[in-house]
């Protein structure tokens, strides 16, 4: 018996200390978002924009490091499509993008209507519609306005929101998902 409960205190032992090393050796904000502690050694985005016939399907996180090479696609993906701007993609946005699409459970990519905007471009919406921020997010590359065929509006901010990790507004009018990694809140429009 004595034998038996060291076994038990090593294993519990092992268990912290295995749980320790994944939490110091993950970025600070995984916190922020649960479901990405639980994605694994691998992390994916899948997109398209039909604004320029484009699309992305590439894990940009191997093996708890992220992938430069891959990260540069992204942010170019993502780019202001008027100007052609890039901007480097912050990273917890490309996580809760990532988690949320995860949650979806679909090989449907998000369809991108929107990711950096420059100041320029920014402007130019706002001059169109009272519902663009005069400081949005998009123009710091931290947000993304997203659709998904075989979902609907609700379904792709539910997702969202359950990361607990920034803005996710529902356009309803104009079908589609604002995700951002600001503030926690939620809005619909």
């Amino acid at each position: 018996m004595n034998t038996r409960n060291s076994i038990e205190i090593t294993r519990r032992r092992f268990i912290k200390t295995l749980g320790a090393t994944a939490l110091i050796a993950a970025p600070s904000y995984l916190s922020a978002c649960g479901h990405l502690q639980d994605a694994g050694y691998i992390r994916n985005i899948n997109m398209y924009s039909d604004r320029t016939d484009e699309s992305i399907n590439l894990d940009y996180w191997v093996n708890g490091q992220y992938v430069e090479e891959a990260l540069k696609d992204i942010d170019n993906f993502m780019r202001d499509v008027r100007t052609d701007e890039v901007k480097k993609i912050d990273k917890r946005e490309i996580n809760i993008l990532s988690a949320s699409h995860r949650l979806l459970d679909t090989d449907t990519p998000f369809i991108l209507l929107s990711g950096y905007r420059s100041r320029e471009t920014n402007e130019i919406l706002r001059r169109r519609s009272r519902a663009v921020a005069k400081n949005s997010l998009h123009i710091r590359g931290q947000a993304a306005d997203v659709r998904l065929n075989g979902r609907n509006i609700h379904q792709i901010a539910n997702a969202a929101r359950s990361c607990k990790s920034g803005g996710v507004g529902k356009y309803l009018h104009s079908g589609f998902v604002h995700i951002d990694c600001g503030s926690i809140r939620v809005w619909s429009s």
